[in-house]
């Protein structure tokens, strides 16, 4: 006889409920880092050797700069998900697990901030 009801048959979710939205916010992420570092090093490749000027000019235009702060936030949820995980199960602390999660949300958050800020301090003429 299986301990299991039927309704987490069918919502096939592990004991926390979230382990799925991990898994595809994990995948989600991953497939747009993809895209986005294409056009990432097409634009670092066409930008070698520009003066400043041009690649100011270049990072100001508003589809260039929003690709990039969509990359700055779609590599820092991934990277952030990606640390949880291995937090996660190497850490057997219950009080350093939580203060790890935390300074990983908080690093997360720190680097998607600074790029971004940087991206709209170029785009802006800042």
């Amino acid at each position: 006889m299986s301990m299991r009801t039927p309704l987490k048959e069918v919502r096939r979710l592990g004991s926390a409920k979230e382990g799925a939205d991990h898994f595809w916010l994990q995948r989600l992420t991953g497939a747009s880092n993809l895209i986005l570092v294409v056009f990432l090093i097409g634009l670092t490749v066409s930008l070698v050797g520009a003066d400043h000027a041009t690649v100011k000019a270049t990072i100001a235009h508003p589809l260039v700069a929003l690709l990039l702060i969509l990359f700055l936030v779609s590599a820092a949820i991934h990277m952030r998900i990606g640390m949880q995980v291995i937090i996660e199960d190497y850490v057997h602390g219950e009080g350093a697990k939580i203060v790890l999660l935390m300074l990983n949300t908080f690093f997360a958050i720190a680097v998607a901030a600074a790029g971004g800020l940087s991206v709209l301090k170029l785009s802006f003429g800042g």
